[in-house]
């Protein structure tokens, strides 16, 4: 079993940044792609952005240019550097990661963009 835990979510003003952080634990391998997406009420969870274990990204083109994914395979860690935070940026993040084919879910941390 791999268990996600995410921190980092709040409150920011449109503008702002937050930083996103989600550390895997229990049986985990470097293998296997981690990421983030997000979803509001009444919407389907979407793809924010994903990074392989060789550090290949993949970006929504809603957050390309402002939001910047990275991983640390030491210390099984996935990170979303958010910039420019809009309104429309507001959701439940949740992390997940890929690992021989199943996707295991953090319990999502709330990023509120409102002034």
């Amino acid at each position: 079993q791999v268990h996600l835990v995410e921190s980092g979510g709040g409150l920011v003003q449109p503008g702002g940044s937050l930083r996103l952080s989600c550390a895997a634990s229990g049986s985990v391998f470097r293998i296997g792609a981690m990421g983030w997406y997000r979803q509001t009420p009444g919407k389907q969870r979407e793809l924010v952005a994903e990074i392989t274990s060789g550090g290949t990204t993949n970006y929504a083109e809603f957050v390309k240019g402002r939001f910047t994914i990275s991983r640390d395979n030491a210390k099984n860690t996935v990170y979303l550097q958010m910039n420019s935070l809009k309104p429309e940026d507001t959701a439940v993040y949740y992390c997940y990661k890929d690992q021989f084919g199943l996707n295991y879910w953090g319990q999502g941390t709330q990023v509120t963009v409102s002034s």
